[in-house]
């Protein structure tokens, strides 16, 4: 395949240089320094799971050909921009994967591109990339989940390395992530904290969480439960950080309204109470406010 990446940073990275150490053409697109570093250099990855390794891509700051997918791994806070890097006429019939938090991103895409060329997916995981082109893998686990089927592309990403699992309900690829993130999002930016100490320390504060964002993700329709949630949370890695807790912590702007803000939004909808999840938006709002 030949795969185009809008945005190499830690989620993107480390799919990027997997799918080019399996023998396909990666095609990152990122800004000019980005771009000439991963050029120069290619993708560097330090993984427990898939060793140390650097892999060789093609870097540009727009794509100029195309490809036959897309992953979109930007922050939701930079896609509007991110995506004059991609034009539609350019892009063609692409799949198109967006691993973005939240729920919005889906209608702006498939407002751009060929509505059908674009899954809803989700990823699971958790990188860093510590400048660019360098990129840390400190999960025991890279997950994907599509909602479509696309067996063939599903068995190329699982010879590269990636868990994949193809489903037929978008709700429930979006939903089963946004559950789980959501609070581990929210109480580990708010806390300052890791997820093992959220789970012990804050745990009657996640519990109460829980309840309350299940609950809305059973009235759109996905049915998951509190309990398989804590489960994932039981069985995290103690030191595992969220991705908010680490732009929060690099005075970066926060996916707080992609994340907590699209949980408000869907409670509001369908009349479900989440005074506990409310206070925590609001708290960890007032911090980052406080911190500009």
């Amino acid at each position: 395949m030949t795969v185009a990446i809008l945005g190499p940073g830690g989620v993107g990275g480390l799919v990027g240089a997997l799918l080019a150490r399996a023998g396909h053409r990666v095609v990152c697109l990122a800004g000019e320094r980005t771009a000439a570093v991963l050029n120069q250099d290619g993708l560097r990855i330090e993984s427990a799971r898939y060793g140390d390794f650097t892999a060789a891509v093609q870097a540009d700051t727009r794509l100029r050909q195309p490809v036959d997918a897309l992953f979109v791994t930007v922050k939701q806070t930079a896609l509007q921009l991110a995506l004059d890097r991609v034009p539609a006429a350019v892009l063609g019939g692409a799949t198109v994967v967006p691993l973005l938090n939240g729920l919005d991103h889906l209608a702006l895409l498939r407002g751009r591109y060929p509505a059908a060329a674009v899954v809803a997916g989700a990823i699971r995981v958790e990188t860093t990339r510590t400048a660019p082109g360098h990129i840390v893998h400190t999960s025991p686990f890279a997950d994907l989940e599509l909602a479509a089927p696309l067996d063939e592309f599903a068995d190329r990403l699982r010879h590269a390395g990636l868990g994949v699992t193809l489903r037929t309900d978008e709700g429930a690829v979006l939903w089963g992530k946004l559950a789980f993130l959501a609070p581990f999002a929210l109480l580990t930016t708010r806390h300052r904290a890791e997820v093992g100490t959220i789970r012990t320390d804050r745990r009657p504060e996640l519990l109460a969480v829980l309840d309350e964002i299940t609950a809305v993700a059973r009235a759109t329709g996905t049915p998951v439960t509190a309990d398989s949630v804590l489960s994932f949370f039981d069985r995290a890695p103690s030191t595992m950080k969220s991705s908010m807790q680490r732009d929060a912590e690099a005075g970066r702007p926060l996916e707080l309204d992609a994340i907590g803000g699209a949980v408000l939004r869907a409670a509001a909808a369908h009349g479900i109470d989440t005074p506990a999840t409310a206070r925590l938006v609001a708290e960890v709002a007032r911090g980052a406010n406080q911190e500009a």
